[in-house]
């Protein structure tokens, strides 16, 4: 890995990591490819590669050009039919919206909301570079905490993977409009983009149709399965991890669990509508299904039989 500069000293950042840390890293390299390699051959490709047109030239219609090419203005002016062409973008721009707020330290099962994120944001990273895209990622909370510019390599994406595991948000809060109107700064071409989030934030809506109406977006929401249904345990104290508020509640309350169900079921269906109406798409993965990969792959599918 090529030192970084800092201060009059070189730092190597691999070496500064723990050997536990490094392993944990090294395990989800080695997963990461496993799964992209066994699972995700030719998926990536189909639902997202060639979506990007790039006009390149108006030149007279010949035989056998689609009619739905014409270029009616241009036509109009020579008087004689002309055609658009476009060329199709083979490499594409893959931005990675990573959430670091402090609610994604919860988990119920073996792992927490911000392993899993780090672990998709890998998976994801791995599958574009196989295809020889670019790859940056824009680490938030309620501010964009880091970012790293878009580009190919396995040395990249073992920067990704090792920024997302090692970083230490600065910040507890949500701020999902800041990090989409920055990547909007950043990113000046057509890309797609993985916002990956518990989306417990709000007033984001009117940035996120701006953001897609430019870019390829996909919602990667991380839950977890208590976060939807509340186990029946007695006296519970809650913390908002991000306000640092407490409630105590009721679990054998009746009133109290289906009253949260209802909530937490009527929250998902309003964000789905949402993001279909924003065209973004999305795709849900929980913390506590180890098999969330064939979420990612579903979707995948989804996408390539709607083209």
């Amino acid at each position: 890995m090529k030192p970084v500069e800092t201060g009059h000293h070189e730092v190597d950042l691999d070496a500064a990591l723990s050997p536990e840390l490094f392993q944990k890293i090294k395990a989800i390299q080695i997963r990461t490819q496993r799964v992209v390699n066994e699972v995700f051959a030719g998926e990536y490709e189909s639902a997202f590669k060639g979506r990007g047109m790039e006009f390149e030239e108006v030149r007279e219609y010949q035989p056998g050009d689609d009619i739905r090419h014409i270029d009616w203005n241009v036509t109009a002016r020579m008087s004689a039919p002309f055609v658009k062409v476009h060329r199709e973008e083979r490499e594409l721009t893959v931005m990675l919206l990573v959430d670091v707020s402090s609610s994604g330290a919860f988990g119920s099962g073996t792992k927490l909301k911000n392993e899993v994120a780090a672990e998709v944001a890998a998976l994801l990273a791995y599958t574009a570079i196989k295809s020889n895209d670019r790859v940056g990622l824009i680490i938030f909370s309620d501010r964009i905490e880091h970012y790293i510019p878009p580009k190919k390599g396995r040395a990249h994406v073992w920067r990704v993977i090792r920024d997302i595991l090692t970083f230490r948000p600065s910040r507890r809060a949500t701020d999902l409009e800041g990090a989409l109107e920055y990547m909007s700064k950043v990113t000046r071409r057509r890309a797609v983009a993985f916002i990956i989030s518990d989306f417990l934030d709000e007033g984001f809506s009117d940035r996120l149709r701006v953001v897609s109406r430019r870019h390829d977006v996909t919602a990667v929401t991380i839950g977890d399965q208590r976060e939807m249904e509340m186990p029946r345990i007695g006296i519970l104290e809650l913390e908002d991890a991000e306000t640092g508020e407490t409630i105590l509640i009721d679990t054998y309350d009746k009133n109290v669990t289906d009253g949260f169900r209802l909530l937490s079921h009527d929250q998902r269906t309003n964000r789905n509508d949402f993001f279909r109406s924003a065209g973004a798409g999305e795709v849900a993965v929980r913390a506590d299904d180890p098999d969330y990969v064939e979420s990612l792959v579903r979707y995948f599918h989804s996408r390539e039989r709607r083209r």
